[in-house]
């Protein structure tokens, strides 16, 4: 809390940190091969339970030409309308899910993303963090 008793507002880092910590305890509990929607639906579960506001399958339109086109893209989870979380499933992350990811925080002008594979022995291995100028 601030002197005047306002919260302040947690910073980008900070919250990312929170994200992290909570991808470990639900792939801790459910370890690695399950479906992408099963840490999907925990991980929102786990942010919400700590207070985050986190929006699950966000349209993500394109604006071409000055026209907002909806061609079915999807953001995995947004936190706090900051962080755009893409999770994974998949035995190696390969460069178009980087790429994916890039194009998501080009698109949404967001400044963080966090790309995160489940299907990994340690979590932290499957973690990869993407700032658009950061």
């Amino acid at each position: 809390m601030t002197e005047l008793g306002v919260f302040r507002p947690m910073e980008i880092n900070e919250i990312s940190k929170e994200i992290i910590d909570s991808a470990v305890k639900v792939h801790s509990a459910l370890g690695p091969g399950l479906l992408e929607s099963s840490y999907e639906a925990c991980l929102c579960y786990e942010l919400n339970k700590r207070g985050f506001k986190v929006e699950s399958q966000k349209v993500l339109p394109v604006i071409y030409d000055e026209v907002k086109i909806d061609l079915g893209y999807r953001l995995d989870l947004v936190v706090e309308d900051e962080i755009i979380i893409e999770l994974k499933s998949v035995e190696k992350i390969m460069d178009i899910h980087k790429a994916q990811i890039l194009s998501y925080l080009k698109l949404s002008g967001k400044k963080l993303g966090l790309l995160i594979n489940f299907n990994v022995v340690k979590l932290k291995d499957g973690i990869t963090r993407f700032a658009n100028g950061l």
